[in-house]
């Protein structure tokens, strides 16, 4: 379901960058946004070009949570609504988290609630030293639930239990202590972070990369046991005889850029 408020972009490198463009509601959610996150977000995961994803917002904040007006009508809605509510908000959250490409939030000013569930949500983030973060769910009367796996997973547990259950905001430096985010950076220069990381991405071979991708999602909550390493023996066993990991091994030898390198750049 496209949505007004919901922008997609996919440039000739495979680089697609998704804009929350609800500035005036300082990007909150309701059901016509998740929808319109979900729709872009598999476009993008259905997309064999694809290279990487940068989400990002127009305006003053990333994301405030949920809109006050979609909050009203929640109220209203009898059980099974509020399911299959509930149900639309973590199906996008959850083909944000799998998506087999690498993902980065570019993150300014608010991100709250659900909003940091969207950054909990990304392979990296990188934040303006104006962002202010929250999981501020309690401070209305409910619940972080369909965002909770992904805060335990990006703050771990003992971090998610104190900004959960306190719901106080935390400054962008607090949010790189934690590991929310990867970087901060002055706002002029938040642009300039996510082209990096892009561009690093970009020297990496492409399957390899969604390969990895996989294996660090099915590896994270394994028990290291006999058949995590067997299973860990066969992947790269595997990656080893393909088109992609030769011509990487040849242009290492050979001095060169590999193919899916254009530019030449290391």
């Amino acid at each position: 379901m496209a949505s007004p408020h919901v922008r997609l972009e996919v440039d000739a490198r495979g680089v697609a960058t998704v804009t929350l463009d609800r500035p005036d509601k300082h990007n909150a959610f309701n059901e016509d946004v998740i929808a319109g996150l979900t729709a872009v977000f598999n476009a993008v995961a259905n997309d064999p070009s694809a290279r990487a994803l940068v989400l990002r917002a127009n305006g003053a904040s990333f994301c405030a949570g949920a809109d006050i007006e979609w909050m009203k009508r929640m109220a209203g809605f009898n059980r099974k609504e509020n399911l299959t509510d509930a149900a639309n908000l973590a199906d996008m959250l959850e083909t944000l988290y799998f998506l087999p490409v690498p993902t980065i939030a570019r993150v300014q000013g608010a991100a709250l609630g659900g909003g940091a569930g969207l950054v909990c949500c990304c392979d990296m983030a990188v934040a303006a030293g104006d962002a202010q973060f929250a999981f501020s769910e309690v401070r209305l009367g409910l619940v972080p639930a369909t965002i909770s796996p992904y805060v335990i997973r990006a703050i771990g547990v003992r971090a998610a239990r104190r900004y959960c259950l306190t719901a106080e905001r935390f400054d962008a430096k607090r949010a790189l202590t934690l590991g929310l985010v990867n970087e901060m950076a002055p706002d002029d220069a938040l642009d300039d972070c996510v082209t990096r990381l892009v561009d690093a991405i970009l020297l990496n071979g492409p399957e390899a990369v969604r390969s990895t991708k996989r294996l660090l999602l099915d590896v994270a909550e394994r028990e290291l046991d006999e058949e995590l390493l067997r299973n860990t023996i066969e992947w790269i066993a595997e990656i080893r005889t393909t088109d992609e990991a030769r011509e990487g091994l040849a242009a290492f030898l050979e001095r060169r850029a590999p193919d899916w390198n254009r530019h030449g750049k290391s």
